[in-house]
């Protein structure tokens, strides 16, 4: 009875000391999975395939080997005629990007995640990014290894920005709080004259309409947040000088020349531009600084 006794106390503390036994990952688990999220009418719920992966193809063509990457299918829609509006889409690509990580996770503990989106795919890639920062998110924040957006809509003056400095945030605003703890592996591109990305602060105007384009019809969970953003634009308004500045801004002189410096910023194509937009002195184009960042995490 001894001799049981004994080894049977030898076994538990043997189990207590080595733990439980890890179990190795799926053969086909990727070793960095890249979740893309395509900007406004590059992707859609249903896409075709012939559409292609759009400005994004430049960044996830030519990843090391054990790298995944998988394309987030969304709306992509802007205006209410479309279907879903802007913030409704996005929201979709938010939920449906962290849907792909979730599924991945779950089978896949060694996988490390990174994202990428361009325009109105930045603004949900910054989001999810923002939401796994907290450390509630799908994924522990060590996990996510890089974060990519290029013309992020919701832009911080002190996000990492590579390339040319460019005045002001995103015309929807900054994210409240940024990117807490995975904001070292944040990366944002915001071409030279490209208003998504580039709203100087004094243009009210262009604040108040990007911030009611992301806000509306917005999941009510988020109202919290939208609130002190819409506090923090009343209160930069105040300091400004209140009501009498803003109708310097929308007076027919004022207007006209908005007009002209929208139209200005659709022909020259800046927005469009980010695989010629150079970010370094060697020449480097933004998309491939991007994906050669991102070959660098794999």
């Amino acid at each position: 009875m001894l001799t049981m006794l004994t080894a049977a106390v030898g076994t538990v503390l043997a189990s207590v000391m080595t733990g439980p036994v890890a179990q190795a990952d799926p053969g086909w688990c990727p070793t960095l999975n890249v979740v893309a999220v395509p900007g406004t009418w590059e992707t859609s719920s249903t896409p075709d395939p012939a559409r292609g992966n759009g400005m994004l193809a430049a960044v996830t063509t030519g990843l090391p080997p054990g790298t995944r990457v998988d394309y987030v299918q969304y709306p992509a829609t802007a205006f209410p005629w479309e279907g879903d509006v802007y913030a409704a889409s996005r929201q979709r690509a938010v939920d449906n990007a962290r849907g792909l990580i979730a599924a991945t996770a779950a089978q896949c503990a060694s996988t490390r995640f990174a994202l990428v989106g361009y325009s109105q795919g930045a603004d949900a890639a910054g989001d999810l990014a923002a939401e796994i920062g907290t450390g509630l998110g799908v994924v522990p924040p060590h996990r996510l290894v890089a974060v990519g957006l290029l013309s992020d809509p919701r832009r911080s003056e002190t996000d990492i920005l590579v390339g040319p400095p460019v005045a002001g945030n995103g015309a929807g605003g900054a994210r409240l709080g940024g990117f807490g703890f995975v904001t070292p592996n944040v990366r944002t591109i915001c071409a030279v004259g490209d208003l998504y990305c580039s709203t100087p602060k004094d243009d009210f105007v262009t604040r108040l309409a990007g911030f009611l384009a992301v806000a509306a019809g917005s999941n009510p969970d988020r109202f919290g947040d939208y609130q002190r953003q819409a506090e923090g634009l009343y209160n930069d308004i105040m300091s400004a000088g209140g009501l009498p500045t803003l109708q310097l801004q929308i007076t027919p002189e004022a207007n006209d020349e908005r007009e002209d410096e929208i139209r200005r910023f659709f022909e020259s194509q800046v927005h469009q531009d980010y695989g010629t937009y150079v970010v370094d002195g060697r020449g480097t184009t933004a998309t491939t600084w991007l994906r050669n960042w991102l070959a660098e995490k794999a």
